[in-house]
C-alpha cells in the first residue's frame, strides 16, 4: 500500500497557492497525525508570475521532501496546465479551473471547474483558492475519486479555520463549502 502522497499546486503568485498548501499540510499533519512536508517557489515577480506549492504525505517519515511524482496536480493557470499535462502518470489527478485553461490532451486524468465563474458568484476573485481547497476536498472524499492521504473534510476545514484571519473566515468557509458541492 502506498504510504506517501504527493500534491502539486501551480498557478501564478497572488492566487493563494502558498496558503492552501499550509491548510492541507497543517490538516494533515495536526489532525491526522501524519507527516507532512510542504515547499514552495515562485518566479522573480511574486504576483503574476509562475507559483508552486508542493506537498508530501505519509503516514511514515519523510526523506526526501519534494514531489517525484505527483497523485494530484491543481493548475490555475494556462502556463501550470501545460506544464503537468504531459508530466503526470495516468493514475495522477489533474484539476483545473475551466474558465481560464484550454484544456488538451492529458497524461493523467484531467477534470476542470469552473473556479473562476464561482468566485466570481461570490463577488470576490481572492477567494478562487478556497473554491479550488473545496473542490479538491470534495473530489479526493467522494467514493469515486480517493487519493490516500489526502486529509478529510473536518481537518481540513478545522486547518482552514486556524488559518483564516478572523475579518476573512467567514468568507473563507463560504467559498470552501461553495467549491466542496462543484464536484
Amino acid at each position: 500500500m502506498k504510504t506517501r502522497t504527493e500534491i502539486v499546486l501551480a498557478g501564478v503568485g497572488g492566487q493563494g497557492l502558498i496558503l492552501i498548501g499550509k491548510i492541507i499540510g497543517e490538516a494533515a499533519a495536526l489532525y491526522e497525525g501524519k507527516n507532512a512536508v510542504q515547499t514552495q517557489s515562485y518566479g522573480v515577480a511574486s504576483r503574476g508570475g509562475f507559483s508552486k506549492s508542493e506537498l508530501v504525505i505519509s503516514d511514515e517519515e519523510i526523506a526526501y521532501p519534494e514531489v517525484m511524482e505527483p497523485d494530484l496536480v491543481l493548475a490555475l493557470s494556462q502556463q501550470s496546465y501545460d506544464m503537468y499535462r504531459n508530466k503526470i502518470g495516468k493514475n495522477c489527478l489533474l484539476i483545473f479551473d475551466s474558465d481560464t485553461v484550454d484544456s488538451g490532451e492529458c497524461s493523467g486524468k484531467a477534470m476542470g471547474y469552473p473556479m473562476t465563474s464561482a468566485a466570481v458568484e461570490l463577488h470576490s476573485l481572492k477567494n478562487l483558492n478556497m473554491i479550488a481547497l473545496g473542490i479538491l476536498s470534495g473530489l479526493t472524499t467522494s467514493r469515486d475519486i480517493f487519493i490516500t492521504g489526502f486529509p478529510s473534510y473536518d481537518s481540513i476545514r478545522k486547518s482552514l479555520e486556524q488559518n483564516s484571519p478572523s475579518q476573512y473566515r467567514h468568507q473563507n468557509l463560504e467559498a470552501f463549502e461553495h467549491g466542496f458541492k462543484l464536484p
